[in-house]
């Protein structure tokens, strides 16, 4: 797939359009009128090796800000796109004489699932507040050690390789071997080797070895924090929850009216005998739990549902004191633009 041109440029234009508009990374544009599988043509760029420290400092680029930068983009890409450039080694890599990213090289990207990205997330919050027992938890409920895994041996082993690292100033922590002690330790637990996680603890190396090079005092920690903090309470906050219910209120919506005919359905088939019920002791008890589940599912929506017609119906009413009062200013789009590059 690597060896796919045609792969490499459709790569290339999804982190395009991830980055559009950004003053920290540019990616080239692909022409793909140009472009077949054997051959990627793409827009020229100009920018400094970012090997190249002394060159950056003569061109007056603050190498703390671009150390910073660095570590922002890539957990920008991580954590706000689950697409990210797993190949930036000091090669594919430039600098403008502003002081902007300029990425090459797209055939290797990776991606976690949302269920990684938040276990990911909280295990590095975890680890920061040496919550250990947390961090063995979070192993268990992401799949990534046997469920019949003992918490309490695999919270020791975890503290034990951990705890030796809070020895040093925050400054020298490295995310890259901690991830690489946690997966050593997993591993002992018969952790299963998960692909996209490899390829995000290589990128993360990198990223930490050029950070540290343009800037040898880098804090990861200081830097990623904050990220870390508000991407997780965007996740699991009202404001989750509301976006949740927003995606998910019209198919609910859609789905509520067919619910007593299938019920009626099933229920007819089972009294006329058509519908053969023989479930064991364990299939009964799974399907107790599922019930529940549901029953909360089925709260959750209606309490969602009522807060958005709840709001629908405040901000309809705004909307009629703001015609009939007058009392404040009507609210218009902003204005389009359109911006051209050479």
């Amino acid at each position: 797939d690597e060896l796919d041109l045609m792969r490499e440029a459709g790569n290339a234009s999804q982190l395009r359009r991830n980055f559009s508009g950004s003053d920290k990374l540019y990616v080239p544009e692909v022409y793909w009128d140009l472009t077949r599988r054997e051959v990627m043509v793409m827009e020229r760029i100009q920018g400094i090796p970012i090997g190249q420290t002394e060159q950056l400092r003569r061109a007056g680029i603050d190498m703390k800000t671009l150390a910073e930068a660095g570590v922002e983009i890539f957990f920008t890409q991580v954590f706000r796109d689950s697409f990210f450039h797993a190949d930036m080694h000091p090669g594919n890599i430039f600098v403008s004489n502003q002081g902007q990213y300029i990425a090459v090289d797209f055939g290797i990207m990776g991606s976690l699932n949302p269920d990684d990205l938040r276990y990911l997330a909280e295990n590095f919050l975890a680890f920061f507040k040496r919550d250990y027992r947390r961090v063995a938890q979070l192993h268990l409920d992401s799949g990534w050690i046997p469920k019949d895994t003992p918490v309490n041996e695999f919270e020791a082993a975890i503290r034990t390789v951990c705890e030796p690292i809070f020895d040093k100033p925050l400054k020298e922590i490295s995310f890259g071997q901690f991830l690489i002690r946690l997966f050593q330790v997993a591993r002992r637990f018969n952790m299963e080797v998960q692909p996209q996680l490899v390829l995000l603890q290589k990128t993360l190396l990198n990223i930490e070895g050029l950070g540290r090079q343009l800037y040898p005092d880098l804090d990861l920690w200081k830097t990623a924090k904050p990220f870390l903090e508000r991407w997780i309470a965007e996740q699991i906050g009202p404001r989750a929850l509301w976006r949740h219910l927003r995606e998910n209120v019209p198919l609910w919506a859609e789905r509520l009216p067919k619910l007593p005919n299938l019920i009626y359905e099933v229920a007819d088939k089972v009294r006329r005998g058509e519908l053969q019920l023989q479930l064991q002791a364990k299939q009964l008890q799974s399907i107790k739990e599922e019930i529940r589940a549901a029953n909360r599912r089925t709260h959750g929506a209606i309490v969602g549902s009522a807060m958005l017609i709840a709001a629908s119906l405040l901000a309809a009413f705004d909307g009629y004191q703001q015609t009939m009062w007058g009392s404040l200013p009507l609210l218009s789009p902003a204005p389009l633009r359109a911006t051209t590059r050479c």
